[in-house]
């Protein structure tokens, strides 16, 4: 790889770091070919943003935007590298849970992951990852909360002037 070609995949990732508030780095080591492709087919239906890197230039192209805040990244740059761009936070935790599931694999492994400025290392963190709200899901939770004493209080007093209504009625 030359100079300049070095300098272009850096480019682009950066661009990738910037643009995205979430990402997974994945070992994919050992995949096959076939593999590989299915799981990229995964993620472009699922919208998420999958490319293979060399680890140097990963590492290059985080600490070029902001090395403090990818410090907790770095250790887990090694071996064979696939990151997972994604708007939600979770899409990369379940397309690598349910790839495994379906393939009968132990790869993808998911070395870390970055979540809104926040670093998950290790595998182990998969299955919580897996279960992270969205920002939209919160959301929906709040207004549900709001609701529900509302919808009480309007269903007490609908109930209170139908009574009154009745007995007006006879």
């Amino acid at each position: 790889m030359t100079k300049d070609q070095k300098n272009e995949v850096i480019g682009v990732l950066k661009e990738k770091f910037a643009q995205y508030n979430n990402f997974y780095i994945t070992d994919t080591e050992a995949l096959t070919v076939e593999q590989v492709s299915k799981l990229r087919r995964t993620c472009f239906d699922k919208q998420v943003e999958m490319k293979v890197a060399k680890n140097t230039l990963i590492r290059k192209a985080l600490e070029s935007l902001d090395a403090e805040k990818y410090a907790g990244i770095y250790d887990s740059l090694h071996n064979v590298t696939a990151l997972m761009f994604s708007e939600n936070p979770k899409e990369p935790a379940l397309i690598i849970s349910s790839f495994r599931k379906a393939g009968n694999v132990e790869k993808p492994i998911l070395k870390a992951a970055f979540i809104n400025g926040d670093v998950y290392t290790g595998d182990n963190n998969l299955v919580a990852l897996t279960k992270i709200k969205t920002k939209n899901e919160l959301i929906g939770e709040v207004i549900g909360l709001l609701q529900s004493p509302a919808k009480r209080v309007l269903a007490a007093l609908l109930h209170h002037h139908e009574k009154a209504a009745g007995a007006v009625a006879e």
